[in-house]
Parts: C-alpha cells; structure tokens; sequence
C-alpha cells in the first residue's frame, strides 16, 4: 500500500464491535449517519452484503450533489469490510476503502483506511478537508453506535 495515496482515520469507541458492524451493514442506520456533519445521503439502491452495492447522492449543506457507488467486496463479520468507492460511474479508478473494527479495552477500535488511485487525487481529497470531514462522520457513527448500545440494541 502507497502511502502516499492513502488516508487512514481510526476513534475508540464505547461499544461492541457488533454495534459498530451493525451500523454499517443495517441499511436503517448506514444512510443516517455516513457522510460529514450537516450532509445527507439519498439511497437509490442498498445491498450490504459481500457482493453488493450501495448507491446513493451524497448532498452537501450548500445542497451540491456528489454521486456515490460504494460496491462491496468483503464482509468479514464483525471485523472487517472492503469496498471499491467511487462517483456512481466507471469514468475514473475507484477508491479502495478497508474498514476494520477490532475489540480493546474500552470498546471497539474502529479504522478506516482509503487507497486513493493516484497521489494527485489523494492530495485533492485532502486539500477539499477528507480528514476533518471524515471525522466528523465518524462523530455521527459513533453517536449512533453509542445510542444503540445504551438501548441494548446489539
């Protein structure tokens, strides 16, 4: 993997690695909280599963719309899912996105690494703020993981 092309973000957070699994493979909750504060996702079409594909327009705070197809190609329950990601089409490389979930002490490490298919469009993405953004999805995930915990939602 080239470091170069890639962005890694990672958060402890206070619940099982069954609920942080659920929040990304339950098409009730993954719509909810993907994507940066003040974004919203509007599915076309969800299948999380090995083998699937969530398609939806990702819509910014200012209401600019991002096409989004995130296709699926590892379920590894409840450790690990990999997906290609990329702008609802085939004009460009997809990014590849690995996301793991691993018990500590204190709850569940949750990480994600994207590989970017060139350094030119991973310094875009980090020029356009993936790593702030990023972490504010990660704060609307684990709000919900923390939810669901606390409602014995497992």
């Amino acid at each position: 993997m080239s470091e170069d092309r890639t962005i890694t973000l990672t958060r402890l957070i206070a619940a099982p690695a069954e609920v942080i699994w659920r929040c990304w493979t339950d098409p009730a909750h993954l719509p909810q909280w993907f994507g940066p504060q003040g974004y919203s996702c509007q599915t076309k079409e969800i299948r999380l599963v090995e083998g699937g594909v969530w398609r939806f327009d990702m819509v910014g705070p200012d209401g600019t719309v991002w096409p989004n197809r995130h296709r699926f190609t590892r379920y590894d329950a409840p450790h690990r899912i990999e997906f290609l990601m990329d702008g609802d089409d085939d004009a460009q490389e997809p990014m590849q996105v690995v996301v793991t979930f691993t018990p500590e002490a204190g709850g569940t490490r949750f990480k994600q690494v994207m590989t970017f298919p060139s350094v030119e469009a991973c310094e875009g993405a980090k020029a356009f703020g993936a790593v702030r953004l990023g972490e504010t999805t990660f704060d609307k995930m684990e709000a919900l993981a923390l939810n669901l915990t606390k409602a014995g939602k497992v």
